[in-house]
């Protein structure tokens, strides 16, 4: 019986940290952005190279997009806007923006990272993406 609460206690513990999770907020540079590129820190989807786990991450994020709505998937990087990258591993994953006009020699404008973020049919890491996106749409512009 200890052994039950305790195992609950954890699980209770780590949904309550999941929720408490701090959003960075989005940069408003990328606000009016539209189209968007998925790939991987290894590669793109098509890269024979890439591991089993990216070309997942890349897949589930790609379909994470596109139930959102908001953003148009583009298959080539020179027509984004925006690029997404991302990588899976067992202990963490990650997914970073990019501005689509200076990658690949830009660096990342916002990142979140989480363990099991972009497992196929849940995309935490895409949610957390969601949620920043709308709060930077929802704040007035500063004024001048």
């Amino acid at each position: 019986m200890k052994q039950v609460v305790g195992v609950l206690l954890i699980l209770l513990l780590a949904v309550a940290a999941e929720a408490d999770r701090k959003v960075p907020p989005f940069p408003k540079i990328l606000m009016n952005a539209r189209y968007v590129y998925v790939t991987s820190y290894d590669g793109d989807q098509y890269d024979s190279r890439l591991l089993p786990e990216d070309r997942q991450a890349i897949a589930s994020v790609q379909d994470a997009i596109q139930k959102w709505g908001r953003y148009t998937l583009v298959y080539n990087p020179a027509q984004a806007d925006m690029v997404l990258m991302v990588m899976s591993r067992p202990s963490e994953d990650v997914l970073a923006v990019y501005d689509g006009r200076g990658w690949p020699w830009s660096t990342y404008l916002w990142r979140v990272t989480a363990q099991g973020g972009l497992q196929k049919g849940e995309t935490p890491l895409v949610t957390d993406l969601r949620k920043a996106v709308e709060q930077a749409a929802s704040k007035p512009a500063p004024k001048r």
